[in-house]
């Protein structure tokens, strides 16, 4: 874990923040142009922007600010990833869970401005070395007065009031840094990642999202998750049961046979979490999952992220979904068009690639027996189409953000499984919904 650091909760103090990021980065610009000059070497401005000092300078940035700032880079790493050089996707792919802790001095006028000034009365122990920093808080250990062990997820400073300023300049560095291609507008999504992130942080809502979770898997054991004390659950803190479990890239070292069966747990519930439920967790960060080696369980974790879906956006997936599966080019079309991925001005060329591009998506689909992710070249392919799609053929229609979280989850999966090497049958777990 990073080094703490002190959050920059005012406005003027996070603005600054990014005033000395920009400034760093353009020296550092010229600096390595100035050098590349002088050997007679002259290279692009991208090549001359992203060079090994300037991703650490902004990678360590955000990771400083935290909050919004932070977050939107991890967003754009997934949501955008088929739009963006492959340097500036992997750089702010690192700010994945690589947050600067809060001092401890911090952290207590936190946790005293949230549950008061004696706020140590809750617990009859506290750990202030944080298990986790992430974007938008950090999870510590604790025990209740009644001796229950307890994690308890503590909000950084700043991030509700910040959030729309902060979406707005990480956006403004970026495309004033020429890292964003020209021509591109990210304006629905910045403002899908305000309201997004506005929800995550209201630690009372995700209190009822895990809620709603937990009764709605009662009967599933193969699932272990926290529950909210909700006497202590705050705007700013969420205080839960502690769920052990060790990462779950721990499990790329365990048998095939475990490997499978929990890759297919997590494409089970997903089906369960948009057809039954109608309710998703659609941040697909590896550590949200964990797995318990003793009960040989899935945890799950973290549900500021969940987004409800309508019965007829829902219908329209399980339509797309069995059209792909009887090769019904008309039919994808009309539930594309549904979910709301044409514009009224796309051309017929265009559509057509989009449909080629879902087509491949539901690959893992098509036959009915195990799918090999780990032998798949599926993501990368993925990856290319979609690119081609936005810089070749000038599709840049952005889907309804249900329809972008809901594939940022999917995604996920897809490379979670890639990276446990996981064979699974995607296609007999979705047959009992479209039958």
């Amino acid at each position: 874990m990073s080094s703490s650091s002190k959050v920059p909760a005012g406005r003027l103090a996070r603005l600054g923040g990014f005033a000395s990021l920009a400034g760093k980065l353009a020296g550092g610009m010229l600096a390595e142009g100035a050098k590349r000059l002088a050997k007679g070497e002259p290279g692009s401005r991208m090549e001359l922007l992203l060079t090994p000092a300037n991703v650490k300078r902004l990678t360590n940035q955000l990771a400083h600010m935290r909050g919004a700032a932070m977050k939107l880079g991890q967003l754009l790493s997934m949501d955008a990833g088929d739009l963006l050089p492959n340097e500036l996707a992997d750089m702010l792919a690192r700010l994945r869970d690589n947050a600067n802790p809060m001092p401890p001095k911090q952290l207590a006028a936190v946790l005293a401005s949230e549950l008061g000034e004696n706020w140590q009365r809750h617990f009859a122990d506290f750990t202030f070395k944080p298990m986790a920093a992430a974007s938008i808080g950090q999870v510590h250990r604790a025990e209740h007065d009644n001796g229950t062990q307890l994690a308890v997820k503590v909000q950084y400073p700043g991030v509700r009031q910040s959030i729309s300023s902060d979406v707005d300049n990480v956006a403004t560095l970026l495309r004033i840094s020429g890292l964003l291609p020209p021509g591109v507008d990210y304006q629905a999504l910045l403002e899908e990642a305000k309201a997004q992130l506005s929800r995550e942080a209201d630690y009372l809502q995700e209190a009822a999202f895990m809620q709603r979770f937990k009764d709605a898997l009662n009967n599933s054991p193969e699932f272990l998750l926290p529950e909210p004390v909700t006497g202590l659950c705050r705007p700013g803190v969420l205080v839960m049961r502690y769920v052990p479990g060790d990462p779950v890239e721990s499990l790329q070292t365990h048998p095939q046979a475990v490997r499978d069966r929990v890759v297919t747990q997590l494409f089970s519930l997903l089906f369960r979490e948009l057809f039954e439920f109608q309710l998703v967790q659609t941040d697909p960060n590896f550590a949200n999952y964990r797995y318990n080696e003793a009960t040989e369980q899935l945890v799950l974790l973290d549900f500021g992220a969940c987004r409800e879906y309508s019965p007829a956006f829902s219908q329209a997936y399980r339509q797309l979904f069995a059209a792909s599966l009887q090769q019904d080019q008309q039919s994808m079309d009309q539930a594309l068009t549904t979910i709301g991925f044409f514009s009224e001005q796309i051309a017929a060329e265009q559509r057509l690639r989009v449909l080629a591009l879902v087509k491949l998506a539901c690959e893992p689909l098509q036959q009915d027996a195990p799918f090999d992710f780990g032998q798949s070249d599926l993501a990368a392919r993925i990856r290319e189409a979609g690119t081609a799609l936005s810089l070749q053929h000038n599709y840049w229609h952005t889907p309804p953000a249900d329809a972008i979280f809901l594939h940022r989850k999917i995604g996920g999966l897809y490379l979670l499984a890639a990276r446990l090497k996981a064979r699974v049958n995607v296609r007999a777990i979705l047959d009992t919904y479209l039958l």
